[in-house]
């Protein structure tokens, strides 16, 4: 126990130390035409000690704003507010989907073509399976960064077993206890997991996360880029590791929106019930708010 708690302090206190020591030093990560900047990313970015820096980020933060108020509510603002502004672009897609299936069933059906050229002054040609495998991309993007957009404008579903029928400040507990048990750990095993998996489909020799950095840096020396660019069939999408992307994003904004989930439930907890949904950036619908409608639903 004794152990555990020298090495957490221990890994605390070194945050402040790395932070400074990643900005002050850019150029050994982020000059990406040297193999080892590359080397140090990899291991950096799902290392222990990135973990304790943004831990540590939060930890100073919220510390901040249990002092005063302001800070935590500026922190909840900027947070859902991200989430909001890359949900909101992102819902595109969904449109961007459509309208290509449109053109896709019109290429085939109508015109029996076999390729879609699309492009202003340069332009690419594809086949059009290639263009039809392509869909789950849009999908993917809508699932994968529209999540925490979709939470801050409470359109998850949502099996209310409980919740609504206890006091506010015991919802706000609930909460704050489901961004640490379940949000928090669940972002950090997925990025864990996407980030070397992502890391794998892109460069040689593979990195692996059991290994240690100067292990990676050894192997800069015979590095190369290598994205992957094998598809389900001969003709069909050929970008797949978009979506390993895509993965690291996911958990990223997850992340993220877990901490605003435990900063607004805290703050609200704290000012009561008059506080709930302050500053909160719903979006409208004809007929009113995004609240009322659900509001209505629920009655029904």
């Amino acid at each position: 126990m004794l152990d555990a708690l020298v090495w957490l302090v221990t890994n605390i206190g070194m945050a402040f130390y790395n932070l400074a020591y990643a900005v002050t030093h850019p150029q050994l990560w982020l000059d990406w035409s040297d193999p080892e900047a590359v080397m140090r990313v990899v291991y950096y970015g799902g290392s222990v000690e990135f973990f304790f820096v943004a831990f540590t980020t939060i930890l100073v933060l919220t510390a901040l704003g249990i002092w005063r108020n302001s800070i935590m509510w500026t922190g909840v603002i900027v947070l859902e507010g991200f989430a909001n502004a890359v949900g909101r672009f992102f819902a595109w897609a969904g449109l961007i989907m459509v309208i290509q299936q449109v053109v896709i069933v019109f290429v085939q059906r109508i015109f029996a073509a076999s390729e879609i050229t699309l492009g202003f002054g340069q332009a690419f040609s594809f086949d059009v399976s290639w263009w039809s495998e392509e869909l789950k991309l849009y999908n993917a993007m809508i699932v994968a960064l529209c999540v925490s957009y979709t939470f801050v404008q409470h359109g998850h579903v949502r099996v209310d077993l409980f919740y609504s029928a206890v006091r506010f400040r015991t919802r706000k507990i609930i909460d704050m206890v489901g961004a640490l048990v379940f949000m928090l750990p669940m972002a950090v095993i997925v990025w864990m997991y996407g980030w070397f998996f992502l890391w794998r489909h892109l460069i040689t020799p593979k990195p692996s996360a059991s290994e240690d950095l100067d292990r990676l840096l050894m192997k800069a020396r015979a590095f190369r880029w290598n994205v992957e660019t094998i598809g389900f069939s001969p003709n069909g999408f050929n970008a797949y590791f978009l979506f390993k992307v895509l993965l690291v994003a996911f958990a990223g904004l997850i992340f993220l929106q877990a901490v605003a989930v435990l900063w607004r439930s805290w703050l609200e907890f704290r000012e009561g019930e008059e506080s709930e949904g302050k500053h909160l950036d719903r979006d409208r619908l004809e007929g009113g708010t995004a609240e009322s409608a659900e509001h209505v639903f629920e009655s029904r």
